[in-house]
């Protein structure tokens, strides 16, 4: 497929995209900070949260006409949300643990309409006000604008990372740290060679397949820089919006309290 992508073209340029995740917030509010703080995209975690469908919904609509490029991250193997969470105004699906060629293309078919995928047909989307659109404007509109990302996070997803990003509709390819240092038995251990071996594999396979490639799960920027000759892209998960309130609470209150520390 040859698609017109601002989004993805921003990243092919190199220049720094920062994506905040959304596990904990359920109004629009945290899409306004996430815009005024120099933000271009969202990720919705619905993996790893109970937020319903129809507020990921409404937030990922509000998030497009805020300027923001709305993902959705699913939960594993739950096809069969995909397609109203894009008729609904999510820009891109994040699909976890993807260990197969087979296991994206699922992925890559419901996110696009025939001939590139099995999309069900709908006339009216947020992205395009709600306006009665025909098919035939509609479809490849739609196609070009949505984005498939697959995490990789188990030592069989990087070993079919070729075969992976060798399939049609498949635009990113990324490396889920936390996940992915728990299945190598060194969990946490982000710059341990096994974890920089898995990237390097990742990196070669995307190159060789004109994909990108985003490690997500890592703080640290300076580790993460260092992953960038090994083919890793620009786009860059700030952080979750939980863990961010965390950190604000946590140095908030140590003015309040100086030298005492927190216990759980």
């Amino acid at each position: 497929m040859t698609r017109n992508n601002p989004f993805l073209d921003r990243i092919r340029a190199g220049e720094p995209t920062l994506m905040l995740g959304i596990r904990t917030s359920r109004t629009a509010d945290v899409l306004r900070i996430a815009r005024s703080t120099g933000h271009h995209s969202v990720m919705i975690d619905l993996e790893h949260s109970v937020m319903p469908l129809e507020m990921a919904a409404q937030l990922c609509a509000t998030a497009g006409d805020l300027g923001l490029t709305p993902f959705v991250r699913v939960r594993e193997r739950a096809y069969g949300v995909i397609g109203p969470l894009l008729d609904c105004g999510a820009a891109g699906i994040i699909a976890p643990r993807i260990e197969t060629a087979e296991e994206a293309r699922i992925i890559s078919e419901a996110c696009r309409f025939p001939p590139h995928g099995q999309r069900s047909q709908l006339a009216m989307v947020p992205q395009l006000g709600m306006r009665p659109t025909p098919a035939r404007e509609l479809n490849p509109a739609l196609d070009d604008a949505t984005i498939v990302k697959v995490l990789l996070e188990t030592p069989k997803g990087i070993a079919n990372a070729d075969e992976i990003a060798r399939v049609d509709g498949v635009d990113i390819l990324a490396i889920g740290a936390n996940d992915l240092t728990a299945e190598l038995g060194v969990p946490g251990q982000y710059d341990h060679p096994s974890v920089r071996e898995a990237v390097a594999a990742a990196g070669e396979a995307c190159a060789r397949n004109g994909k990108l490639l985003m490690v997500g799960g890592i703080a640290d920027h300076a580790l993460l820089e260092s992953l960038i000759p090994l083919g890793v892209c620009s786009l860059y998960l700030t952080g979750m919006d939980s863990d961010l309130l965390y950190s604000a609470a946590k140095t908030r209150a140590e003015k309040f309290l100086p030298g005492r520390t927190s216990s759980v």
